[in-house]
């Protein structure tokens, strides 16, 4: 793990004050940034996604697809937690505690788009940091690598219909265009452009080039969330000095769903009969989030001065520590664990 990856929340933390102060000393230049948009998407933001999100899409290599029958149960369980599990619990999430539990210490009027943000946060299971997990739980790089493809082949066709049809129970209006033009930006485009890259610098050079172009694009990657997050929080002051116990409130689903989450996946792959080494990255995959993506919808759909875009923020504000703490309950649990698979493959031998 890099140092900017190890000390995620205190960059963000910084990037928070910072961009709190700049919104405050240069308004002018922030509403500049706001309005530089088509179809509600805002194109410097689009700009500081694609740097985010192509470094982590040029390590995908979709040959692996081929590695997915190997272990059909762990993916099976990483793709029923993610995408027919996880987006409706964070929405139950959403509404119980967002909705009812505190709302009379939210603001009324934004109530609805923190609901929206979770919602989107809890649609977009994790494509990058998830290989950072899996090497801290030593898992399985190979399906590590196969789970994240297939995933991210899903993404591409699953994210709007679930966002639109949570949006939609939400009583949220969803507007289409802007919706499909954000997939199509920051999923679609980006997997297109890493895709490519990844095969130029193979052909050129082989694995060392490839790791060469990552070792200098992955900081890029990392400074350029902390920019989106300055730019966001230039935006996002006003209404976190007048109420910074949002930012607490708002935590609290996304802290139980992590939980829930990652529970379901891992004592699922347990039942099923995997090894450690695949339940590890299959449960960590579904309790980590796209919050490069989520951020970036929610700035596209509901814009910088929402409750929506806040909301995925404080997702990636307590995600390191979040999911730190389950790579520790994973590699505390080994021995726990393994009797489980062990007792199944005897099983299965021995009918």
């Amino acid at each position: 793990m890099s140092i900017f990856e190890r000390y995620l929340t205190l960059w963000v933390a910084l990037c928070i004050i910072a961009g709190i102060a700049l919104g405050y000393v240069f308004p002018a230049f922030f509403e500049m940034i706001g309005s530089a948009e088509i179809a509600n998407v805002n194109l410097p933001v689009a700009v500081l996604i694609w740097m985010m999100i192509i470094p982590m899409l040029v390590k995908i290599d979709f040959a692996t697809l081929g590695q997915v029958s190997r272990h059909w149960r762990g993916i099976s369980v990483t793709l029923l937690v993610n995408w027919a599990i996880k987006p409706f619990t964070m929405a139950v999430m959403a509404w119980v505690f967002i909705g009812w539990l505190f709302a009379p210490w939210l603001p009324e009027a934004q109530i609805d788009s923190y609901i929206a943000g979770l919602i989107l946060l809890g649609a977009a299971p994790c494509t990058a940091m998830v290989f950072v997990w899996s090497n801290l739980t030593k898992g399985d790089p190979l399906f590590t690598l196969s789970q994240v493809t297939v995933n991210d082949l899903v993404m591409v066709v699953a994210f709007a219909p679930i966002v639109a049809l949570l949006l939609g129970i939400s009583a949220i209006t969803v507007p289409w265009q802007t919706l499909l033009l954000s997939v199509a930006l920051y999923i679609v485009v980006p997997v297109v452009i890493a895709q490519l890259l990844r095969k130029r610098f193979l052909a050129a050079g082989g694995e060392a080039a490839l790791q060469g172009l990552l070792a200098r694009l992955q900081p890029l990657s990392m400074l350029a969330l902390l920019a989106t997050l300055v730019v966001l929080f230039a935006f996002q002051g006003q209404a976190i000095m007048a109420q910074p116990m949002i930012i607490v409130l708002l935590s609290v689903p996304i802290i139980f769903q992590t939980y829930l989450i990652f529970g379901v996946g891992y004592f699922a792959n347990r039942a099923v009969g995997e090894t450690h080494v695949i339940a590890g990255p299959s449960a960590l995959i579904g309790a980590s989030n796209f919050f490069e993506l989520a951020v970036a919808v929610a700035i596209s759909l509901f814009g910088f001065n929402s409750g929506a875009a806040l909301a995925t923020v404080v997702g990636v504000l307590i995600e390191v520590p979040v999911m730190l703490s389950l790579v520790w309950i994973v590699n505390r649990s080994k021995g726990w664990y393994d009797v489980g698979p062990a007792q199944a493959r005897r099983n299965r031998a021995h009918p």
